[in-house]
């Protein structure tokens, strides 16, 4: 029996020791070396250097002076990480329409003087719930109120928009979008 014992011990030992030691630390040492941003979460860093939070995570903005976001349908807080999804709600149920129609009415409030048609990703979430990205018509259609509550020429902001649009990810993939975290890290720059 100690034949048969000892050879799967070893066994057990190196193919610890290979798939839960070695390759591990060799796929963390080439990720840091190859890809040190994305392997450290997508950092994004404010003037001062201090970490705002990540390229990949949305997060909520509601004062008039910033571009915000998609909305979540993470619980209990919007942009919960811990609790990415999304809100399973189908086209004909009523607690989706309603949601829609609270959204709208909160653009129309914030922006009385803006007649254009909103943006659908400012009024419907993603799937995930954490979009971090809106589309450039959906700051473009958020450019009046920020100029007018920041006092800033909205053909600055337009610039500002255009600098931060990323395009089709390997130029065929997905949409133009905006980063709203850099974005409203950008606007904070401005004096």
């Amino acid at each position: 029996m100690f034949k048969v014992i000892k050879p799967a011990a070893m066994m057990l030992v190196m193919l610890t020791l290979l798939t839960g030691v070695i390759y591990p630390a060799l796929v963390t040492g080439l990720a840091q070396v190859l890809f040190p941003g994305q392997a450290n979460g997508s950092i994004i860093r404010n003037s001062q250097g201090k970490a705002s939070g990540s390229a990949l995570i949305g997060q909520p903005f509601n004062n008039s002076k910033y571009f915000w976001s998609r909305p979540s349908t993470t619980a209990p807080y919007p942009y919960n990480a811990g609790a990415s999804s999304g809100s399973n709600l189908g086209p004909t149920n009523p607690a989706l329409a309603e949601a829609v129609k609270a959204r709208i009415e909160a653009f129309q409030a914030a922006d009385p003087d803006n007649k254009s048609p909103i943006p659908i990703d400012l009024i419907t979430a993603s799937g995930s719930g954490l979009d971090p990205h809106i589309s450039p018509a959906a700051a473009e259609y958020q450019v009046n109120r920020i100029a007018k509550a920041r006092h800033i020429d909205p053909d600055k902001l337009r610039e500002m928009v255009r600098s931060h649009t990323e395009g089709r990810q390997w130029g065929f993939l997905g949409e133009r979008r905006v980063n709203v975290l850099a974005l409203n890290l950008a606007l904070d720059t401005i004096r």
